[in-house]
């Protein structure tokens, strides 16, 4: 945790992935991030595995560096409790459909109305138009954006990838907003309303490069990123397991071909013209796929190191915490929960030689930061 965002205050009323990732990442830099829940909970505190009667290890994961405390807003005291945290805030963070948020009086006029100057931002499955109010999780923009066609099988049935990453990926798109609402406050002494959709911030990420030949008026006829979308692109099956071996520039596919034994091919334009190896790329990777099962996962790593050829290992997720580059730089730490006793976790995201560092806190149990906020709201 540093100190960059120190003094800033978000009031964070979203729930799940999408929302708690963005402001996991703001608390990560120092704001006072104020997670209000409903009277049950997030209810991602109970998604499994996690100890019995405890969070789940996925909320844990999320909410780091937060404060929380329980509102039911259809309580008027509750509901002035909400009121005054928002004059207080400086941003203002939810994940609801937009009637929703106007049915409870949390849409931009009405939070506005409370703090003129607020940072509003607003994370929503879709964006304005036909679907705009149309519930959404992550399978749903998976299969809309085309992520999940991009993502088939060997028999073409579309599959999803095995993480939650469009949540996170407008949840990254979220953090920006909020980063760039500060900045344009700081700059104006006004405040904004910025929306951060899944479904068009998965779309977009994907099309910058799969638009491929569509990004062109007329058309041309190729259709997707050849290179990323080749059958060959894969980890390669090695003497003793899986590594991934991945030349790119030019000179990067000649050091390889001669260690392979091609000179030829290494000298040929296939390979020392940019636009023609890209059109040739299915033949080289096969060329990749032939040579890896010559040479064990490691004599592969130390040879294409030393070559300086872009590669790595396969690991699996439970070999991570152990892995000589993450374990040897301290990215996983541990803490202890007042709750949940002993956890490990991931180190914030980010380095920094001139922000102070700060000690991480663990995720709040629910409604354990009542007192304190209320008596800094003047309330208790």
């Amino acid at each position: 945790m540093f100190d960059l965002l120190k003094g800033v205050r978000v009031v964070d009323l979203s729930t799940v992935v999408l929302g708690p990732y963005a402001t996991q990442l703001v608390a990560d830099m120092g704001a006072d991030v104020i997670k209000v829940e409903t009277v049950a909970g997030d209810v991602f505190r109970a998604a499994r595995p996690g100890r019995p009667g405890g969070d789940g290890a996925g909320f844990l994961n999320l909410n780091r560096n937060k404060r929380s405390i329980a509102l039911d807003l259809t309580r008027p005291d509750d509901k002035r409790i909400l009121e005054r945290l928002v004059a207080s805030a400086d941003v203002f963070v939810h994940n609801m459909r937009e009637n929703a948020a106007r049915k409870l009086g949390l849409d931009y006029a009405a939070i506005k109305a409370a703090k003129p100057d607020i940072v509003y931002c607003a994370a929503r499955g879709f964006g304005r138009g036909l679907y705009g109010d149309e519930p959404a999780y992550d399978d749903c923009i998976q299969a809309a954006s085309g992520l999940a066609w991009l993502n088939a099988d060997a028999n073409g049935e579309p599959r999803f990838v095995r993480t939650v990453m469009c949540d996170k990926v407008a949840g990254l798109h979220l953090a920006f907003a909020i980063a760039a609402g500060l900045a344009s406050r700081g700059r104006t002494g006004e405040g904004c309303h910025v929306e951060t959709p899944m479904y068009e911030a998965m779309a977009s990420f994907l099309l910058i490069e799969q638009l491929s030949g569509q990004s062109f008026v007329p058309p041309l006829p190729d259709r997707g990123y050849g290179r990323l979308n080749s059958p060959g692109r894969r980890p390669y099956r090695t003497r003793d397991g899986y590594v991934t071996i991945m030349p790119y520039t030019a000179a990067q596919w000649q050091r390889f071909l001669r260690l392979v034994g091609l000179e030829e091919l290494a000298a040929s334009p296939d390979v020392t013209n940019d636009q023609q190896r890209s059109r040739n790329i299915d033949r080289l990777y096969g060329l990749v796929a032939d040579a890896a099962p010559q040479r064990t996962s490691a004599e592969w790593l130390d040879l294409l190191r030393g070559a300086d050829i872009p590669c790595a290992p396969v690991n699996r997720l439970e070999d991570l915490p152990d892995e000589p580059h993450l374990a040897g730089s301290g990215y996983f730490r541990t803490m202890t929960h007042p709750v949940e006793g002993g956890l490990m976790y991931t180190a914030p995201p980010f380095a920094s030689d001139t922000a102070q560092e700060l000690p991480d806190r663990p995720a709040p149990a629910l409604d354990a930061d009542r007192a304190a906020i209320l008596a800094e709201l003047g309330l208790a």
